[in-house]
């Protein structure tokens, strides 16, 4: 018979809301989603910089830097052997980018436990992910969890392309390509909706702020 693990809850002797009287704001989850060149990664910095100009503990998780770490891809693990490497590296089928997103929402919501407005840019393009993090983070905190859709039309987003991505996976060099060849499915209630196509990456940025304060997280 073998063992099961024993697996309990510790808890710890400096609560969340000590650190948030510490810090002097709320501790919450901004999540920002959309496609590939919408804009995501852009404002999320002018966010985390404006944020931390007005002396507020941010951190901003973005999608790639994930990518190179804890959520690396098999081949960035390769020095583990292949083995390894297949196990626990991430590629970009369904399934791996649903544990992309529940590894990262566990992430984020220690952050916002610690009393840190915790700012992320991935894609994340199904609902059902982003559902199961705002069900996560705000099962510790109601309202916790505050999702930014950054909607830019593909089309837009082709013509940035400034990674590169699109061409590559018109030409079928790049597999599960969000928005060609994978579906997005985009927010239907999300606590902010910014035309990306339409503002400026400054003007974008205001609105989150002013997102966070009317929702007294800043």
């Amino acid at each position: 018979m073998t063992d099961k693990p024993h697996v309990v809850w510790h808890s710890h002797s400096v609560s969340r809301e000590d650190r948030e009287r510490l810090n002097r704001h709320a501790g919450c989850v901004v999540w920002f989603t959309g496609l590939s060149g919408s804009g995501k990664s852009t404002v999320a910095n002018l966010v985390d910089q404006r944020l931390y100009e007005a002396g507020v503990h941010s951190f901003l998780l973005d999608g790639d830097n994930i990518r190179h770490g804890l959520n690396a891809t098999p081949e960035l693990l390769a020095s583990y052997g292949e083995t390894f490497a297949s196990r626990f590296g991430l590629t970009f089928s369904p399934a791996d980018r649903t544990e992309n997103i529940r590894r990262i929402g566990a992430v984020a919501e220690l952050f916002a436990a610690a009393g840190i407005v915790t700012l992320t840019a991935f894609v994340s393009p199904y609902r059902a992910d982003r559902d199961a993090v705002r069900a996560r983070v705000n099962a510790g905190r109601p309202g916790s969890f505050v999702e930014v859709f950054v909607d830019a039309p593909l089309s837009v987003c082709e013509a940035r392309d400034p990674k590169g991505f699109y061409k590559k996976a018109r030409a079928g060099e790049v597999a599960n390509f969000t928005g060609v060849l994978d579906a997005y499915e985009p927010p239907e209630k999300p606590e902010l909706h910014l035309d990306a196509a339409a503002g400026t990456p400054e003007a974008l940025a205001d609105q989150v702020l002013a997102c966070l304060q009317a929702l007294k997280k800043i």
